[in-house]
This record gives structure tokens, C-alpha cells and sequence, in this order.
């Protein structure tokens, strides 16, 4: 599993059990918190209708006096009222008087006058002189018919001779608490939506920038040319880490790889030269003089040769990037690299009028270098007074540049290799091998504009070297 992945899912179920826990808690205090509000609003009823009552109780009235007359007229009365979204018509309370002995002298609801009450919590402990309330439900089988009933003295001075009892059934407050657990579940969902869409995105973003730093590192592991992405933070700290890590270790390694190569390079020319030299020092005819001196020379320039090569490659091999790309005009390039070839023994013929007005970016050096080591490769393997082809052709989104030469061609084992350090094939006429570093040179410029050289075989015989680079954007 995916370190993003892992991180989501921890993250996620932590705030998904905080907002399970959360909703739970809030949940379960509605109901209750609700009922408790509702019951201190009840025992001020409660002792305000007990004081009201007073009078007909002990003038022995209250089942038919004025108090008696109001509170069932209340039951007609069309309260009208707009509570929070909810109509409320008419008042849903019960109020019934018991005495002393518990006995009910008076109820709203016109149904228990005569029965005894003095068993129930809110009577008996209020004729205790404590607190009276309680929770019944008025059908046992029904868990929603709970009715709260609150009580209050009603006092002869100091002495309690009656109870007043007001109830009223919790189910009038069920649709406020019913509303509010589903806000509550409303929000908490919103709020588990949210965590998670912040937990995609910062799984993400963490995601993106471990990513950029593993395709980094596989493209350093593949020796291919990368660049470290961008970062933020310890994963910037990172990346840099990472960049100055692969910069010591190449420049160990590439120090080891050019130093066997040049040294295993060098022993062949270094071999004629020193045995030239020997010959050289003992009398010899002037012919055989003359021939080995031109051996040295030659080997000579040679080893000069490929020192600047290689010198160059590495240069090539150690970027990057191109710094800072310039525009470049096509067929003005193509002239420019074609030019110190006009007096090489071969007639180069160049075909750009495809490519006119055509412009890339890059570093015009390094790719007129390129260009003149694939001319300069087609005309030492043309035959003399052969023709060396420079063709330039543009599909719009790439430039295609091909050099054909009318030359021996190369040996099938040969094409997988040609682009190898130090990899050099005989020159027609018998002369002497190339340093094999120009093709190198060639395929590393190309692979630093983001394109690529290749060789094939030529229709008809011949070499044909291939260069696509990419063309800017327009626009």
C-alpha cells in the first residue's frame, strides 16, 4: 500500500471516529438537555398556577370556580403560534389539583376526579414538603408516550394542603429534538466530506511530491538526464539531498569510467609513438625516416584529438539542462555546421527549403557541434567525389535533419553500438580509425534538447544519420 494511501486512511478514520464520538455525544444530549429545559419551564408553570389556585381550593371551589373556568377554556383558546418552523394551535397541558390525602380534586382532562394519587412521585413527594416530578408513559407499550409531570404546593400558610400538578407529553418537544439530531447528522456528514476531500488532497499532494522524487530517482538509477522537481519544505530538503548525492557519486564514477577508457584509448596510439620513436633513433633511409615521422604525427594528433572530445563529451555528458536556450534559425545552423566541409573532397548538397523560417531553442553551439561531427562522419566514409546529402523537413511539432552519405554503410552488429564511447569502424582507403567519440557527442547533445540521433541503412547503399529535435510551441 502506498504511503499516501496509508496516510489517508489513518487520517480519515481518526476524524472519522472524533466526528462519530462528536455526534453521538451531541445526540445524546439533545434529548435530554431539551426535557431538562422543558421541566424547568414546567415547575414555574407549576407554582404560578399553584399560587392562582390557591383561593378555590380552600374556599372548596376548585373544580368549578374561576380557576377551574380558565383553565378549561384554554383548551379552546387557538394559540396560533409560529415556533421555529413549527405551528403550535393549542396548549398540551394537563393540570390536575389532588388534597392532602392525595385524592384528585380537579383535572383538566375531566377523567380521574376521585382517584387516589398519593402513590405517584409527584404527589407523594410533594406533600413531603421535597421537590414532585415525574416521567410515565401513557401507553406502556409505547416508548414515545412518555408525559413529564412536575408538581407544586399549594400552602395554608406554612402547612401544604394540596398538590397542583402540571404535565405535559414530551412528545409536543419531539420534533425540535428530532430536527436537531438531524442537523446535527447533517453537519457531521459535511464535516466528514470535508476531512476526507482534505485528506485526498493533502494525500495528494504528499503522493506528487514522493512520486517526483522516485521517478527522479529511477531516472538516475536508468542513467538517464533528470531534473530535480520541485518541492516544498523537508521535501525540497530532500530532493536536494538527493541531487547532491547523485552529483558526488556520478562525478566518482565518472572519473573512474573516463580514466580506464582513455587509458585503455591511449595505449594503441601511445604504442605506435614510442615505437616510431625507437626506429627513429637509429639510421634509417629517408623514405622509412619519413613514414615513421608522419606515424607519429599522426598518432600524435590523434591523441590530441580525442583528448578535446572528450574533453567536450564530458562537458556535454556533466549538463543537466540547457541554462539558457536561445532561438535558433534552422537553415542559418545547417549552413554554418556544413560550411568547413566545402573543400573536404566531397560535394555536400543541402535541401532546407522545408525548413525555412523554422527556429528552435537550445544552445546553438552544441548543436552546430552535432550537426558537423554527422557531416564530418558522411564525408570520411563517402567515396571520393561523392555526395554527402543534408535534408531538413518539419511535421510542426518536431524538426527532422538527415545527413546520407553513399558510403560503405555500417555493419548490422555495428548500428546497436555506433553511439558507444571510444566505438569506431575503419575508414575507407585504409585510413586510420576516428577517435569514436563524435556520435557519442552527437547523441548526448541531442538527448540534452530533448531529442534523439539514430542511423540506418540507406536505400540504394549508404549511411543515413537521422537528428529530431522538438520545435517551440507556437504561441
Amino acid at each position: 500500500m502506498r504511503i499516501g494511501l496509508r496516510i489517508l486512511l489513518g487520517y480519515f478514520l481518526i476524524v472519522a471516529l472524533a466526528a462519530f464520538l462528536l455526534m453521538r455525544v451531541f445526540t445524546q444530549e439533545i434529548k435530554p438537555g431539551v426535557r431538562q429545559a422543558m421541566e424547568d419551564t414546567l415547575a414555574d408553570t407549576a407554582n404560578v398556577l399553584a399560587e392562582l389556585a390557591t383561593d378555590d381550593f380552600l374556599a372548596g371551589r376548585i373544580d368549578d370556580g374561576r380557576f377551574a373556568a380558565r383553565v378549561r377554556a384554554l383548551r379552546e383558546r387557538d394559540i396560533g403560534a409560529n415556533i421555529w418552523g413549527f405551528r403550535k394551535a393549542q396548549a398540551e397541558y394537563r393540570i390536575y389539583v389532588t388534597d392532602a390525602s392525595g385524592i384528585v380534586m380537579f383535572d383538566s382532562a375531566g377523567r380521574d376526579l376521585g382517584r387516589d394519587y398519593s402513590r405517584w412521585n409527584d404527589v407523594l413527594l410533594t406533600l413531603r414538603g421535597q421537590y414532585g416530578a415525574r416521567s410515565t408513559l401513557s401507553d406502556p407499550d409505547d416508548d414515545s408516550s412518555s408525559v413529564m409531570y412536575v408538581a407544586a404546593p399549594i400552602r395554608d400558610g406554612n402547612r401544604v394542603v394540596g398538590v397542583l400538578t402540571v404535565a405535559k407529553p414530551n412528545s409536543a418537544i419531539a420534533p425540535f429534538i428530532a430536527r436537531s439530531e438531524r442537523t446535527i447528522l447533517r453537519w457531521g456528514f459535511v464535516l466528514l466530506g470535508t476531512a476526507l476531500a482534505v485528506g485526498l488532497l493533502a494525500a495528494w499532494w504528499l503522493s506528487r511530491q514522493l512520486g517526483g522524487l522516485r521517478r527522479y530517482a529511477d531516472k538516475v538509477t536508468a542513467g538517464e538526464r533528470a531534473t530535480l522537481p520541485d518541492a516544498a519544505g523537508e521535501f525540497a530538503d530532500l530532493g536536494r539531498a538527493l541531487e547532491t548525492m547523485r552529483e558526488r557519486l556520478e562525478g566518482k564514477q565518472y572519473v573512474e569510467r573516463y580514466v580506464h577508457a582513455l587509458t585503455h584509448e591511449l595505449k594503441a596510439p601511445l604504442a605506435a609513438v614510442r615505437g616510431a620513436s625507437e626506429l627513429l633513433e637509429s639510421p634509417l633511409p629517408e623514405a622509412d625516416r619519413v613514414r615513421f615521422a608522419t606515424s607519429v604525427r599522426e598518432q600524435s594528433e590523434r591523441m590530441a584529438q580525442m583528448i578535446d572530445k572528450l574533453l567536450a563529451l564530458a562537458a556535454v555528458e556533466h549538463r543537466q539542462r540547457i541554462e539558457q536556450p536561445t532561438a535558433i534559425d534552422v537553415p542559418t545552423l545547417i549552413d554554418a555546421a556544413v560550411a568547413p566541409f566545402a573543400d573536404c573532397g566531397v560535394q555536400v548538397r543541402l535541401h532546407t527549403g522545408d525548413a525555412a523560417g523554422l527556429r528552435i531553442r537550445g544552445d546553438a553551439f552544441l548543436l552546430r557541434q552535432l550537426l558537423s561531427n554527422l557531416v564530418d562522419n558522411a564525408c570520411a566514409f563517402s567515396p571520393a567525389g561523392g555526395v554527402v546529402e543534408v535534408e531538413a523537413l518539419s511535421d510542426g511539432a518536431r524538426l527532422r535533419i538527415s545527413v546520407s552519405d553513399r558510403g560503405p554503410g555500417v555493419p548490422d552488429y555495428a548500428l546497436p553500438r555506433v553511439f558507444e564511447r571510444f566505438f569506431s569502424l575503419p575508414r575507407p582507403g585504409g585510413r586510420s580509425r576516428s577517435s569514436g567519440l563524435g556520435l557519442a557527442f552527437a547523441a548526448e547533445v541531442a538527448a540534452l534538447h530533448g531529442g534523439d540521433v539514430r542511423l540506418e541503412h540507406r536505400e540504394g547503399g549508404g549511411t543515413r544519420a537521422i537528428v529530431e529535435l522538438p520545435l517551440p510551441a507556437i504561441g
